[in-house]
């Protein structure tokens, strides 16, 4: 009965959304009425860079529209994507998203979203999974902490951003192909595993490269390995996966989405917005400035994007459930 009762008052919202969307887009986006962009982490990391770094060129998009970005962390991203999967499909609530996070999470637990449901506006960045320590750790290098793991089976520590996040993903990636077990230690961010890694509380930080180069710029931390396909132009110093002998390539694709039913006016809007901006070379170079790795997809080409991996990771999941 609850399932019927939310399917009817998904309908008639977006059967209202859909009789106000030809005079919403005529007359642009109220000014009193802002989008808000809900980020699913803490601060400081790499979804919440992308989100508040694209989101003025949004506003400068869309006629008198006002975009805002808000955090809701907790339960590794569920909450603060639960937030924006349930609201009103009109266009003025948003989320930032990352792959696979959005299709690992409902594999793994009761979650309040369908990933094939939900609208795909654009992705912006395809940011690579990594090891990192603190400068003065004794590993040195992939090599070393797979030495390490073998020797300590199931208690290496290393923190990600959440359980069945990317970096979590990887991490399971990682220890099927070498062989061995780690101990994960899930936050609610990667700003929230960076205290402990640099105060030597943590072994290994894993999380993308766009979230180190600040760190690694400041030598504070050093990157063990890039689950990339090759080395990153801006860490160059970091070798891949595949050279320290491990065959896996992973990252995380981070966009923006909106709720399930989003009216096909609203939706091409934004996604008409998305692809003025990746045109833009004044967003190349804001981007550049953050060290932003840029992938921009939009409309259709994101959402198969995204869903595309889902076969994959519940693949993973038969394999090695991760639920902790």
């Amino acid at each position: 009965m609850q399932e019927t009762q939310i399917g009817r008052r998904g309908a008639l919202l977006g059967a209202i959304s859909v009789l106000a969307t030809p005079a919403l887009a005529q007359r642009g986006w109220p000014a009193g009425h802002p989008i808000e962009i809900v980020v699913p982490f803490a601060p400081g990391g790499g979804m919440d860079a992308m989100a508040r770094s694209v989101a003025p060129f949004l506003a400068a998009r869309l006629p008198g529209a006002r975009v805002v970005v808000s955090n809701r962390a907790g339960a590794g991203g569920q909450v603060g994507t639960e937030a924006v999967a349930n609201a009103a499909p009109d266009g003025f609530v948003l989320g930032a998203c990352a792959t696979p996070t959005i299709l690992s999470q409902p594999i793994e637990r009761a979650v309040r979203w369908r990933p094939a449901e939900l609208t795909y506006l654009a992705q912006v960045v395809e940011d690579a999974c990594g090891l990192f320590v603190r400068a003065d750790s004794p590993l040195k290098g992939l090599p070393d902490l797979l030495t390490a793991a073998r020797a300590r089976p199931g208690d290496l520590p290393y923190g990600t951003a959440g359980i069945g996040g990317d970096d979590h993903i990887a991490a399971l990636l990682l220890e099927e192909a070498a062989g061995v077990r780690l101990n994960h230690i899930p936050f609610n961010g990667t700003s929230q595993l960076l205290v402990p890694l640099l105060g030597g509380q943590l072994d290994v930080g894993a999380f993308n490269i766009s979230e180190a180069l600040p760190l690694l710029r400041d030598r504070a931390i050093r990157g063990l390995a890039l689950a990339s396909a090759a080395r990153d132009p801006a860490a160059p110093e970091i070798p891949t996966y595949r050279e320290g002998g491990v065959d896996v390539v992973f990252s995380a694709g981070r966009g923006i989405f909106g709720p399930p039913g989003l009216p096909d006016a609203v939706r091409a809007q934004i996604e008409e917005a998305f692809a003025a901006i990746f045109a833009d070379p004044a967003w190349s170079a804001a981007a550049a400035r953050v060290g932003l790795p840029l992938k921009p997809l939009v409309g259709a080409a994101y959402r198969d994007a995204a869903l595309g991996g889902e076969a994959a990771i519940r693949a993973l999941w038969a394999r090695h459930p991760w639920k902790e």
